[in-house]
Formats: structure tokens, C-alpha cells, sequence
């Protein structure tokens, strides 16, 4: 069955916009949607999944583009919907642009350049080149380049994840455990989760198992004081307060308001009582200040260029430049330093991105112990084991996605000496 003759045209209005790269794609798609409300599913889906495929192989679209005909928007958006849902789907197409589809079609993309099989743009591909080899660089950037599976972690207040795999299959939904996360569970497609009994009930929540490894890795126990620095929409801290068998105080910290107002539905879900999200103007906030010495646990998933999470955000790696990683390492300085003073003598700081550059893991880490002989680096070898999560692993957390199948992460503990 044919798509609408008008989603290329549409197609192209959004990747217009997408690519200005203003801001994220998901926002941008989200506003467009809405502003085209006649669209139908089917639609919808072709022109976002066309939009992606061009994100993550903008380097080899754009070097295909400059054969054909027409407005080069249009050939992309043609590339990109061509790989989303198949040539034969797309309507309204002439009798050239299906030929040269189909010569694209043709290109073997294994034999292309490294720079377009990788599709990073030159300053991260020789980043990553540098450190690690063009092989290990190909292999990371080709498992980054493939949409992410969907990930769910079971909320261990109200279910066990083997009931949660066997109502799934009830209603024919292929999912496994996750390898590593003990309460996480993989689905390769998609479903409506919102329309599932276990979503609605708070029994099952959304989260990568790397991000739910991060929470894990916090070892928040039942009574204590606990925050979550950057909390965002609340992922880990839900992880994190279900952990604490919703004893204790856990505060979820975050400048934007917009993004904490996101948590109440799912902290509704989810029965926990022990979270108190809070709003704060920056890192020095009052309201931060007044938690020092006091805390026995602070995860920092600071801001970061994001490049772990390229499987799902691939405009990332257009929006971010060796400028802006500056920037954000010295936020991630800053952050790490203010949160480190909130802990009591024995209480341990969790400094967490998903990010692939040392520079925004390994040096942020190396910098704080440097700047701050009050802490102590814990090696990640001795939390794996107390958290009896099967992973080896020496001083860091490194999860990378063409070897962990997680987005990729980054973490460090820290312990304040007693």
C-alpha cells in the first residue's frame, strides 16, 4: 500500500526545518504534527522515520544527493523515506527519481569512505579515530547509526519482571530481560504502551538499560537522604526511589521547570511518595546550599554533549562542535563541585553522562579528585560486584552500544572520606 502522494512534500518542510538544527528534531516534529493534524499514522511515521534516516546518514545522503534532479531537500527527503519504508511505498513520485533511487539503492555502503560510512562529522570522527582505531570507530558509529530497541524497566513496588514478560506475551508483544539491569526488560518494536494495563498502573516505565544501570549503581538504601542533581523527566529518580522502597527523602533537582513537570504523571504512576521534586535557579541555589553535609548519596547525570544517545537523538552529533563540549565541561565542573558539598563524611557522589569523549568522563573525573583531596575515587570493579551487576569493568562505567547494546554511558564514584 502506497503512502499519500504529499508526505514527501511534507517530509521536506520538516527536514528543513530539522536542519537549521535550532533545536531538537523530536521538538521540532512534535510542533509540526500538531500544526498538521489531518495527517494519519501511517503518515506520521514515514516522514519522522525519514527525517531520522537522513540525521543519522546525512554524510552519504548528502554525498548521493549531488546526482539526480530537482531541489536537493527533495532528494533527501526521497533518501530518506526510500530507507524508511521502502521506494515502492513512496507516491507521487516521476520516473527519474524512482530510477535513481533505485541506482542509490544499489551503492554497496560497506565500500564507501570511512567518513561516510560513519556519517560524524570530521571533528568527532577524528576524535574517536585517535583514541581508538578506525575499526572500533566504524563499529561504534555503525551501532549508533541504528534506531535504539525500546527498553522498560519494572517498577519493583508493585510487580516482579517475570509476571511483567508474561502479560506482555498475553498480549503478543515479544520482549526478554535485559542482560545487566535486573528489572529491565527489551522490546525490539514499538507498541502503544500508553493503551497497556502495566503502563497505565505504574507497573512498567520507559528507561534504557544503561540509564537504569546508573541508578542502580547509586546503591540508595532505605532511610537515607538522597539526590538526584540533574534529575530531568525523573527516569533514575523513580529507579532510584523504588530502590529505597519509597522510604527516606530523595530530591529531584533541575533548572527547568518544564522538564521536572514532566516527572509528576509518571511519579503519580508510580506510586512513590518519598520523591520531592524542586526547581533550582543553578548549581548554587539557596535551596542547594542548605542540603550541606547532609546528603548520603548525589548522582550527577550532568549536562553533556549527548553523544551516547545517538541511536535515539541522531541530530546531536550535527548540533554539537568542539566549542560547545568546552562550554559543557565547565558546567559538568561546576555542577560536580557544588554536589559534592552536599554530602555527609562517607556518603558517595556519582558523577554520570552519556557521553563518548574523554573529555567530558575521565578528565571531569581526574579534575574533581585533583581539586578535591576530600574524596576518594571508588573503583567501579567493587560496586559492580556489591550491585551484582555481570559486567567487567575497572576504575569507570563505560557502556557502549556496539558492545552493551545500551546507549552509551559514563560513570565515576567518588566517596567523601569519614
Amino acid at each position: 500500500m502506497r503512502l499519500h502522494p504529499a508526505v514527501v512534500s511534507h517530509a521536506e518542510q520538516v527536514l528543513r526545518e530539522v536542519l537549521r538544527f535550532t533545536g531538537p528534531a523530536d521538538a521540532t516534529l512534535t510542533y509540526y504534527f500538531r500544526e498538521h493534524p489531518k495527517l494519519g499514522t501511517r503518515e506520521r511515521h514515514a516522514i519522522a522515520e525519514g527525517v531520522y534516516a537522513v540525521l543519522r546518514n546525512k554524510s552519504a545522503y548528502a554525498s548521493f544527493a549531488e546526482s539526480g534532479t530537482g531541489p536537493a531537500i527533495r532528494r533527501l527527503a526521497l533518501l530518506g523515506i526510500a530507507d524508511a519504508v521502502g521506494i515502492d511505498a513512496i507516491a507521487g513520485t516521476s520516473e527519474q527519481e524512482v530510477e535513481w533511487l533505485q541506482r542509490i539503492a544499489q551503492i554497496d555502503r560497506e565500500a564507501l569512505p570511512l567518513a561516510l560510512r560513519t556519517n560524524f562529522p570530521d571533528w568527532l570522527l577524528e576524535r574517536l579515530v585517535a583514541r581508538d582505531g578506525e575499526q572500533e570507530a566504524l563499529a561504534l558509529a555503525q551501532a549508533l547509526n541504528r534506531p535504539a530497541p525500546l527498553d522498560l524497566r519494572v517498577n519493583a513496588m508493585k510487580t516482579k519482571r517475570e509476571d511483567v514478560l508474561a502479560e506482555l506475551a498475553t498480549a503478543g508483544i515479544a520482549a526478554v530481560a535485559t542482560p545487566y539491569a535486573p528489572l529491565g526488560i527489551r522490546l525490539e518494536k514499538k507498541p502503544a504502551l500508553q493503551n497497556l494495563p502495566l503502563f497505565q498502573g505504574g507497573a512498567i516505565e520507559v528507561q534504557d538499560e544503561g540509564s537504569q544501570l546508573l541508578a542502580q549503581l547509586t546503591g540508595a538504601r532505605r532511610g537515607e537522604m538522597v539526590v538526584d542533581f540533574c534529575a530531568g523527566a525523573g527516569g533514575k529518580t523513580l529507579a532510584i526511589g523504588a530502590a529505597m522502597r519509597n522510604t527516606g527523602r530523595l530530591y529531584a533537582f533541575d533548572v527547568s521547570e518544564k522538564r521536572l513537570a514532566r516527572l509528576k504523571p509518571r511519579l503519580a504512576r508510580s506510586g512513590l511518595s518519598n520523591v520531592h521534586p524542586v526547581v533550582i535557579a543553578h548549581e548554587n541555589d539557596a535551596k542547594v546550599k542548605r542540603l550541606a553535609g547532609k546528603i548520603d548519596r548525589v548522582l550527577v547525570d550532568a549536562p553533556c554533549s549527548g553523544l551516547g544517545t545517538l541511536r535515539r537523538n541522531p541530530d546531536m552529533k550535527w548540533r554539537q562542535t568542539p566549542d560547545s563540549v568546552i562550554e559543557l565541561n565547565r558546567k559538568q565542573g561546576a555542577i560536580l563541585a557544588s554536589a559534592g558539598r552536599l554530602l555527609k563524611p562517607g556518603g558517595r557522589l556519582i558523577y554520570a553522562t552519556c557521553s563518548l569523549l574523554d573529555e567530558e568522563n575521565e578528565a571531569i573525573a581526574a579534575a574533581f579528585v585533583a581539586a578535591h583531596p576530600e574524596f576518594v575515587p571508588v573503583p567501579m570493579k567493587e560496586i559492580l560486584a556489591d550491585q551484582k551487576i555481570p559486567l567487567e569493568m575497572d576504575d569507570y562505567l563505560k557502556l557502549l552500544p556496539h558492545i552493551h547494546r545500551t546507549d552509551g554511558f559514563f560513570a565515576a564514584v567518588f566517596e567523601r572520606r569519614k
